[in-house]
């Protein structure tokens, strides 16, 4: 890519004015600015345009601090004018306006800021990418998209009109619709998991679950609640007119060319509907084992287990800890054209090629139990349950194991010896689960630090004492704790990432099934022959600077 076509990419001059730019006489020894900028090697935008403003003694802004732009500095400045003019207000003092720009040469709007402020412009170049997500992440902080909120009512919200692709909401769409759907695009690009809408008595709070952990996002007008809630509500099919019964729904969305799939939750409270979505992207892509975080022992054991032609293997942890990924990626390594692989799921979240998958739906009765039976006359080979919840399910997947099915599936414990006792108090006879379970994988996500601001860390005694660790242990290894910085949003993570403990049942562990102890002691048996339990793992991710101390101490327990 030749150095014109780089620069009019990574910033918005025309043609004509790079042109003129570049034949600009700098230096005494070169002829022209393009003739100095074309004798050295860039690798990236960034350098390009900051060798171009040194050349021509313009200041430039590699990293732009967004939390520290004033949300005051665009109340009067429309987003559609910020961004078709690259231009979004920075700093202000008492003389002058540092004005964020890719185009410095845009005069016209630089004159039309400087009679707005009254205040003489100081232009600031940035990449044009780098401009257009802090005009995005700006105007999203600031209320000023917000006014004439506070003067709408319900009725002049029109909530007939299906959104199938967020980019397309224009300027005509009604303010409630504009904000529902800036909710949406927000949480998709900040990667939240969900979105919750909760009504107090005075105001209604909107927090995004972001790495496990909720924010506070903002605090829409208490009046629009209804508004609010009854538009959500119509994207997902539901009646708007029934709130006092929980509602379940899902709403397809469409952004960025990527498909968007929201579950929709709604509960009555005393003050108003409770509203929790769950983002999740339809994408065909499924992860494989060793890219989702196991250690490399755990992905060898698991590809043992999923080579035997019967019994069951089962995935616990809490919710959201990543039981289905696990799963498709277990499905995944097993789709092969020589199989017969049926699925029976709560929803299905992503599609297959070759997996027969059949979505659960309770109001026709079709449950795990009644999908499960069907299932064994399908000439299966192997069966995902996506949970096992009661004593049919169970019943129903340990015969499908006996009878040469190799089934996979989902149980709710705390770890991986806590399958067992569960099964127990479903009722489920402990003989038949002991000859059943080839093994239990049991997982938690911890939050990954951000590799651009972590930095190195020594942890005090206590911390060294609670991972029952030395000082010794612990030299040259890399741990690290959270900075905060613009690519991580300022929290110091980015991301979660698996720890994991792996149980593979054996004459002795099956024989402490059958004899209904306890899950302490069926884990000291366990770590006794071999088994890494969940704080050794994150004690390894630790040493290696993936996450922190205080994730792996927040979300494991001491070993037995």
């Amino acid at each position: 890519m030749d150095l014109q076509t780089l620069l009019l990419k990574a910033t918005t001059l025309t043609t004509e004015q790079l042109e003129v730019v570049l034949t600009n006489t700098s230096q005494a020894k070169v002829n022209t600015v393009g003739e100095a900028l074309a004798n050295k090697n860039f690798t990236s935008a960034d350098e390009v345009v900051a060798e171009l403003c040194k050349e021509l003694a313009i200041d430039f802004l590699r990293e732009i601090p967004f939390n520290d732009i004033s949300t005051d500095l665009v109340r009067d400045i429309p987003i559609n004018y910020s961004k078709t003019q690259g231009l979004l207000p920075f700093k202000e003092d008492q003389e002058s306006v540092t004005v964020l720009t890719s185009n410095p040469l845009n005069f016209k709007a630089l004159d039309d800021l400087r009679v707005l402020f009254g205040k003489k412009i100081k232009p600031l170049v940035v990449t044009a990418p780098k401009l257009t997500d802090a005009i995005n992440r700006v105007y999203e902080k600031s209320t000023s998209n917000l006014q004439g909120l506070d003067d709408i009512e319900e009725d002049d919200v029109d909530l007939d009109d299906p959104i199938i692709d967020l980019l397309e909401a224009g300027e005509d769409d009604a303010p409630v619709i504009r904000l529902v759907n800036s909710l949406m695009f927000r949480a998709v690009k900040e990667k939240a998991s969900d979105i919750h809408v909760e009504p107090y008595e005075k105001d209604l709070v909107v927090r995004f679950r972001i790495d496990g952990l909720l924010y506070d996002i903002f605090k829409p007008p208490k009046r629009l609640q209804n508004a609010i809630t009854s538009r959500i509500k119509v994207m997902a099919n539901l009646n708007i007119a029934e709130k006092r019964l929980p509602q379940d729904g899902r709403i397809p969305l469409k952004l960025g060319g990527k498909d968007i799939d929201i579950r929709l939750s709604c509960v009555p409270t005393v003050f108003g509907e409770r509203l929790v979505m769950r983002l999740q992207e339809s994408s065909s892509t499924v992860k494989e084992l060793n890219q989702i975080g196991f250690a490399e022992d755990t992905v060898a054991q698991m590809s043992e287990l999923l080579e035997r032609s019967y019994g069951i293997i089962l995935v616990t942890g809490p919710t959201g800890s990543g039981k289905s990924t696990t799963l498709y990626a277990c499905v995944t390594k097993l789709n092969k054209p020589d199989v017969n692989i049926l699925t029976v799921e709560d929803p299905v979240e992503k599609r297959i090629s070759g997996v027969g998958q059949v979505p659960v739906n309770a109001k026709i009765g079709l449950t795990f139990a009644a999908g499960l039976r069907s299932f064994l006359r399908q000439d299966p080979d192997i069966i995902m349950v996506g949970e096992i919840r009661d004593l049919e399910t169970a019943e129903l997947a340990i015969n499908a194991s006996l009878t040469g099915h190799l089934v996979l599936s989902t149980i709710h414990a705390n770890d991986a010896t806590g399958a067992f006792p569960r099964l127990i108090d479903i009722g489920a006879e402990p003989f038949l689960i002991a000859t059943s379970i080839l093994g239990v994988l049991a997982q938690r996500l911890v939050r990954i630090l951000c590799p651009h601001c972590k930095a190195p860390y020594t942890p005090t005694p206590f911390e060294l004492t609670s991972l029952d660790l030395t000082p010794e242990l612990i030299k040259g290894t890399n741990i690290c704790k959270p900075v905060g910085c613009n690519h991580c949003n300022q929290k110091g993570y980015v991301g979660r990432t698996l720890i994991a403990e792996l149980l593979i049942v054996n004459d002795e562990i099956r024989s402490s099934v059958m004899q209904r102890k306890d899950g302490n002691t069926i884990k000291r048996l366990a770590v006794a022959q071999g088994m890494r339990t969940f704080r050794e793992h994150g004690i390894s991710k630790v040493l290696q600077g993936i996450t922190t101390v205080e994730e792996v101490l927040t979300n494991t327990q001491i070993d037995v």
